[in-house]
């Protein structure tokens, strides 16, 4: 018999269903089901991975939604046609336009003006009153398109029910349809469908009660036996297929229109486009386009008119030109930056005079894709762009696409462990132990807690975490992609307003848009823009230099020798531990170094194993060999070894004879060749073309297993020399202008790898004077002072960094002290107007103490004299005299001041940095006795050397090609140390390596040239020591809080006289946030 299962809830329902389009799709075509219909509730998020699954299963898609109406009536919806499925998104959009975000409100009068061309079934409970009611108004709406489900409840009397809806149905003339109402794909999946049930009822497994599914039968089920469940009803399960048969409408009939530009008079959007690039020509080429340059603009420009992507590149001209007009830095990346055109436009800024670049990598014939053009721009202003974007091509032509928030490790272990009712503190030390970005849920945090591995419970979270991983848990907003449509958006995607003001988004995401040949703009945030932004500000005010992106002394030698030493903290792309460990062994001395740096530490050149290769043939340690000179034309530049994605394409081209387009196709398959397979029909075709061309098999062979290593990783040339442009102006100012460097970096913040406290402290020690926070002299943002009568300047901390003040009570502070500085807390109080709570964050920030003279404890004394709203008789005396005076006269009070270290752990919990004594050099005694050493004389030691150090844990880096091996980076008052922690190690530690706000490790120093790591063979947390601070000054000596570890024997060792502790002991747990005059420093975490 044939059979389609016509209700399918996938798991982009958001914690309703429990299983994938790809999971039931190839199910179906195990268990011979002919097509699905895929119905998420109020959705259609879901429609283009199930169309992808469809094509690879051979199953059928039917394309579907469940409408849950206001009333309460549950119908399925399904276009038979184009237009159908036009009118479906247009009332999805209607009802998430009403309901807000995630939710959609929709009456029955609604889908009746949207219902032609609807085939609907009704979702019914009972035979009852209502279902009648129901059914009669369907059958008026729908009429020969209306159909009621019949279902299994597992309920009493079931099969009299099922004959009661099939009578009342044939009452009003609506046609009876079995379905199976599946949730997922197969039985075991049961458990995990109870657990997102609970997460989004916000329950717990042991109350959830009737909110769960009653019965386990909500999976696929072959024809035979959906046959056998109904036997009385074999025409409703025949009705299966008859709707398969009136759904004509596919996904792929959707044709997308680019919307038309506002072109030049009297001409096309092919011409305009033409017309606008002679136009800037002088802009780039003042002396004419080079004659190799004009060459290349022609085949771009023909192959563009011949895919018709005038209007793309029209589109994102203006964008560009938009943002120029504003004084907005902005700049192109991506494959988009191989093209002469968008060069020529001002969108990127890679000369082809100067670079060998490759259109066929930005825009294929054979791969007939939409071309993609990433554009960064400031991140503080890009909104600026977006509501441009709107306002131009109008809300109902112009959305974002949204993005899918997939379950993590840590996320699924929170989420399943509330729901199976495990107590919070062992949840929170469960996910605690997860690295943020693992794709991996075990049982070794389990064990590593103490807690017991055996507790069903604790087994069932984490094989349900385990299942739930990868599971879409909502939608959110893409940060920059939009779609723009010709027509109506909302006749091709259901629209929803974003959670941010004057936002909307579609339901598909980047891949779903991709898959249909879609053309999306990106207009995204890159906050190094603003940065340099910021400070060509400073410059042009303080030093007398107008400079911008494109008038930067290039080749810079000091500039250069900044690099090489790896001094890059703060700046762009090789400020990461991986890439300062890299500098010092590549030695950049000129740009196309730096294109090569930001492009080796990535996972695509050390999977190809092609970094260490480039390295020895750099040193002169290994001889470059090119056995035509073909090759040596296209990796000349790279000493032999393909390190681009534009390598590997013109290895092809050159050495094998494949056309741009096929060598495109190749790149692209390599991309994909885990998941497709896809690459093994073009090893014979490059291999034998190498071959043929005079290369030996070996050789070919080779060349085809390095490609192939990194096809998926890898970046292209164009992206690497895009970026490269930033690294090499933010290391431009850094060199030359550090003062302006860092209050610029302040002012981007957040962003980059370090935090506040980091970035002072390197500007300090390259000379630059930093001064606190202060009522009288601090603006928002940091600014720049004169030192004295000199050149040189001091940087002013700003506002900004003070947690918890408003921007509003900030600037009425700087409006009210314009003509005369503040004499007193009560005449900041009184002339700036602001509410005493902003005046109690500064002085916890210690901002009255530079001008005031006033610590911290005696400011907060002051306020509380104030009141937030002045008595009257006050103020009338007040305004006679044209002054402000005292409401009520205090008595001299002496407070005992803090302590130096309890300033220090002040500093930190409300300006996020000291200016005061490192927080490591108030225990450097105590740790001295322990025999722990500085950073500074760990990273100065010799290789090989056996040594303890310890400091506050400022980064912690997993990348993804490091096979498990994490990366952080420790600092005590004398500076930073570098560490390596193997996998096996960490997994040992995890509670310490995510856990500790202060480190120590024992381990042994390894030196390679000038690149230095303390690989650990132990890890301690000493955060606890952190809780003495606030009872120190310089001159105490610290009492030893815990470390019986550095008691005895050598650093790191246990006594020999104890047996080792094989348990975790009560004293060992340590949380800060238990401890209120603790230093707190929040370590920043990077994949």
């Amino acid at each position: 018999m044939r059979y389609a299962e016509l209700q399918v809830t996938t798991h982009f329902s958001f914690l309703r269903g429990a299983s994938s389009a790809d999971e039931l799709f190839w199910t179906a075509k195990e268990l011979g089901i002919e097509a699905l219909g895929v119905v998420d509730r109020n959705s259609l998020a879901g429609v283009v991975r199930a169309l992808e699954a469809s094509r690879a299963s051979g199953v059928r898609l039917v394309v579907g939604c469940r409408l849950d109406l206001e009333d309460g009536t549950s119908i399925l919806v399904y276009p038979t046609d184009r237009l159908a499925y036009s009118r479906l998104t247009r009332l999805l959009t209607l009802g998430k336009g009403r309901g807000g975000k995630g939710n959609c409100i929709l009456t029955l009068d609604d889908v009746a003006r949207y219902a032609e061309g609807l085939i609907c079934v009704l979702v019914p409970d009972l035979a009852d009153e209502t279902c009648a009611v129901q059914l009669r108004k369907l059958a008026e709406i729908f009429e020969h398109r209306a159909y009621v489900s019949l279902s299994l409840r597992r309920r009493p009397n079931d099969q009299m029910r099922l004959y009661e809806l099939s009578d009342l149905a044939a009452k009003f003339r609506v046609r009876t349809v079995v379905t199976n109402d599946v949730l997922f794909h197969e039985p075991n999946r049961r458990q995990l469908q109870d657990v997102v049930t609970c997460i989004r009822n916000h329950t717990t497994i042991d109350d959830v009660g009737f909110e769960r599914e009653r019965h386990a039968d909500r999976y696929l089920k072959p024809p035979e036996e959906m046959e056998r469940l109904f036997p009385r009803h074999r025409e409703a399960l025949a009705r299966t297929m008859e709707i398969v048969e009136r759904c004509r409408f596919s996904l792929e009939e959707l044709t997308y229109q680019y919307p038309e530009e506002a072109i030049v008079p009297g001409m096309d959007a092919q011409q305009s486009l033409e017309h606008y690039v002679r136009e800037c020509i002088p802009n780039r080429y003042p002396e004419g386009l080079p004659q190799n340059v004009l060459r290349i603009v022609r085949h771009e420009l023909d192959l563009i008119k011949e895919m018709s992507y005038a209007p793309y590149f029209l589109t994102v001209f203006s964008i560009v030109r938009f943002a120029r007009s504003q004084g907005i830095l902005c700049q192109g990346r991506g494959s988009a930056a191989n093209s002469a055109v968008c060069y020529i436009l001002g969108i990127t800024s890679i000369d082809p005079e100067t670079n060998d670049l490759l259109f066929e990598r930005f825009v294929s014939r054979e791969r007939d894709e939409p071309p993609d053009i990433d554009v960064d721009f400031e991140h503080e202003r890009r909104e600026q762009v977006i509501q441009w974007i709107y306002k131009t091509y109008g809300h109902d032509k112009a959305a974002l696409c949204s993005t899918v928030t997939r379950y993590r490790a840590k996320g699924a272990i929170r989420d399943v462990g509330k729901a199976l009712g495990l107590p919070e503190d062992v949840i929170t030390a469960l996910s605690a132990g997860m690295w943020s970005w693992s794709e991996e849920v075990s049982d070794r945090n389990v064990r590593d807690l103490n807690l017991n591995p055996a507790d069903r419970r604790l087994i069932l979270t984490l094989k349900l975490a385990q299942q739930l991983m990868g599971a879409p848990r909502h939608l959110g907003q893409h940060p920059g992609g939009f779609v723009l449509t010709h027509d109506r958006l909302d006749d091709l995607v259901p629209i929803e307003p974003a959670s941010m003001v004057d936002r909307q988004v579609i339901e598909w995401d980047k891949d779903d848009v991709e898959a249909l040949k879609f053309m999306k703009v990106d207009v995204l945030a890159l906050g190094m823009l603003t940065c340099m932004n910021k400070a060509f500000d400073l410059i042009r005010v303080h030093k007398n230099e107008d400079l911008d992106l494109s008038n930067i002394r290039q080749e810079d030698s000091a500039t250069y020798a900044m690099i090489r030493k790896a001094d890059t903290l703060g700046t762009f792309q090789i400020e990461s531990r991986a890439q300062m460990a890299m500098l010092p062994r590549m030695k950049p001395r000129t740009f196309y170094d730096l294109v090569v740096q930001v492009a080796i530490v990535r996972p695509g050149p050390i999977q190809g194993d092609m970094v260490h290769p480039y390295l020895r043939r750099r040193e002169g340690k290994e001889k470059v060999e090119y056995p035509t000179p073909e090759l040596e034309a296209v990796l000349g530049k790279t000493l032999g070894v393909p390190l681009f994605q534009e390598s590997a394409m013109k290895v092809a081209m050159v050495c094998a004879g494949f056309t741009g387009g096929e060598a495109d196709q190749l790149r692209k398959s390599m991309a994909t060749f885990k998941f497709t397979g896809g690459v093994s029909r073009f090893k014979d075709k490059l291999v034998n073309g190498m071959i043929d061309n005079g290369y030996t098999a070996e050789f070919a062979e080779k060349t085809f297993s390095q490609l192939e290593g990194f096809g998926s990783y890898g970046f292209p040339e164009s992206h690497a020399a895009s970026f490269a442009l930033i690294a090499y102006a933010s290391n431009f100012v850094k060199c030359h202008f550090p003062d302006v460097f860092c209050a610029a970096l302040l002012n981007s913040q957040p962003m980059g790898f370090y935090a506040p406290a980091q970035i002072v402290g390197d500007a300090r020690n390259h000379g630059v004077e930093i001064r606190p926070v202060c009522i009288n002299h601090s603006r928002w943002d940091c600014t720049l002072e004169r030192i004295d009568s000199s050149e040189r300047y001091a940087v002013r901390l700003g506002m900004r960094l003070v947690k918890g003040l408003a921007v509003a009570d900030a600037a009425r502070i700087v409006a009210a002290r314009m003509n005369a500085q503040f004499e007193s807390i009560d005449d900041a109080w009184r002339r700036s107007g602001v509410p005493s709570k902003a005046l109690v964050q500064l002085a916890k920030a210690d901002g009255f103490l530079p001008s005031l003279k006033l610590e911290r404890r005696d400011a907060l004394w002051a306020i509380k004299a104030l009141r937030d709203e002045p008595l009257p008789l006050f103020a009338a005396a007040a305004e006679r005299q044209m002054k402000a005076i005292a409401e009520q006269q205090e008595p001299e009070v002496g407070l005992m001041q803090m302590t130096e270290g309890h300033n220090v752990v002040e500093d930190y919990g409300h300006v996020g940095l000291t200016l005061r004594q490192h927080p490591i050099a108030f225990l450097r005694k105590d740790l001295t006795d322990r025999r722990i050493v500085t950073c500074t004389e760990a990273m100065n030691a010799r290789d090989g050397r056996w040594l303890m150090t310890a400091g506050l844990v400022l980064v912690r880096q997993k990348p993804g090609s490091a096979k498990g091996v994490m990366f952080i980076t420790i600092e005590d008052e004398t500076g930073p140390a570098n560490i390596v922690v193997w996998p096996s190690l960490f997994e040992k530690r995890r509670r310490v390596v995510l856990g500790s706000s202060m480190m120590a490790i024992n381990g042994r120093v390894q030196r390679e040239g000038d690149v230095v790591h303390l690989v650990a063979q132990q890890l301690f947390d000493l955060s606890g020591d952190l809780s003495g601070l606030v009872d120190l000054d310089m001159s105490v000596r610290i009492p030893t809080g815990r470390g019986d570890e550095f008691t005895h024997g050598s650093p790191g060792s246990l006594d020999s006289r104890e047996k080792p502790r094989t348990t975790i002991q009560p004293r060992d747990i340590f949380i800060p946030d238990l401890h209120i005059d603790t230093l707190k420093v929040k370590s920043r975490n990077f994949h």
